[in-house]
């Protein structure tokens, strides 16, 4: 049984994790800390988790109970953390903020994406989680850049629900302002920009352009859909393109290639990927989606920590999507 704590575990992803932690067959949580809680029931705090348990927040850091850490911090605290605690050497670290995602000397992190890194998860003492935004653009281009076919600039246009905020509310995240709205935040300086960059250069060294991101706030809560436009060669046929993606995709336990176009709602609530590619002339229009708290967040930590401890990959993930 993989002994488990939650560091930061009030926010969305910290919620999120510890409803599929507390349905997970292999999985056991140690603990969960936030000292604004300290004392008070998971359940005041996550209230779907009624029912699920009778465990309190701890201001304590009991790490001789635990295999495995979860970092749920917002970004920079994950870092200030590891500089003012020892953590010892044993435990394995899955951080879901971006404080380790790019490469750096002296960060021994790998980055998350297991359809990327999947062989380097599994033998990882510490793992980055992939930002929402970033998961669900790679997935979209990730085949591409494998058989060296992204040309130029790449134009991105994806719209996340109002969950991609955090629990903290804000100006942008009242009801009264975003329901029945949209709008555009950070065009082109997403902080998720220069990890895809990093992902796409992996595979295809040669890959020198922008990654042209407008991101969108949505007037929904969870999920992200996406798509990427990427020139091709025109006299490709547009089934050579869904026969790259997915032979890509066949042995990915959560990214599925989709015959039809696809919408958000076929993964709210799961930690599945789905991905379309239609083609127009020399261009090729890619579209991917994902629910931004599991496979954009802590779907994919706890999909990452069953690579780690060898377990079955979909343990404590089998969600299935609403049928309406």
């Amino acid at each position: 049984m993989i002994k488990v704590g939650i560091i930061g575990g009030a926010g969305y992803t910290a919620g999120e994790l510890c409803r599929l932690l507390l349905n997970h067959p292999e999985a056991e949580i140690g603990f969960v800390n936030s000292s604004s809680n300290a004392g008070n029931k998971l359940t005041d705090v996550h209230e779907g988790l009624y029912g699920e348990t009778d465990m309190l927040f701890t201001d304590q850091l009991p790490f001789d109970e635990v295999d495995v850490i979860f970092f749920c911090f917002g970004h920079g605290k994950s870092a200030e953390f590891l500089a003012t605690h020892d953590v010892p050497e044993r435990i394995k670290i899955i951080d879901l903020a971006q404080d380790f995602r790019l490469a750096a000397p002296g960060n021994d992190y790998v980055y998350g994406l297991p359809e990327l890194n999947r062989r380097a998860i599994e033998t990882a003492h510490h793992v980055a989680n992939p930002g929402c935004f970033a998961t669900c653009i790679q997935l979209g281009l990730l085949p591409l850049a494998a058989h060296g076919l992204l040309c130029g600039d790449v134009s991105v246009n994806a719209i996340t629900g109002s969950t991609g905020a955090g629990v903290k509310p804000g100006a942008t995240t009242h009801f009264s302002w975003r329901n029945n709205n949209m709008s555009v935040y950070k065009a082109f300086s997403h902080q998720h920009v220069p990890e895809i960059c990093q992902s796409l250069k992996s595979l295809q060294s040669s890959f020198d352009g922008a990654i042209n991101f407008i991101p969108y706030r949505g007037d929904f809560a969870r999920g992200i859909f996406s798509t990427e436009v990427v020139a091709v060669d025109e006299s490709l046929e547009a089934g050579y393109f869904v026969e790259l993606y997915k032979e890509y995709y066949k042995d990915a336990a959560f990214t599925h290639y989709a015959d039809k176009p696809i919408d958000m709602k076929q993964v709210v609530n799961t930690n599945k990927a789905l991905v379309h590619v239609d083609k127009f002339g020399d261009k090729l229009l890619i579209t991917s989606t994902i629910d931004n708290l599991l496979k954009g967040a802590s779907g994919q930590a706890v999909q990452n920590m069953n690579i780690m401890f060898g377990v079955d990959e979909m343990a404590g993930l089998r969600l299935k999507p609403s049928a309406f």
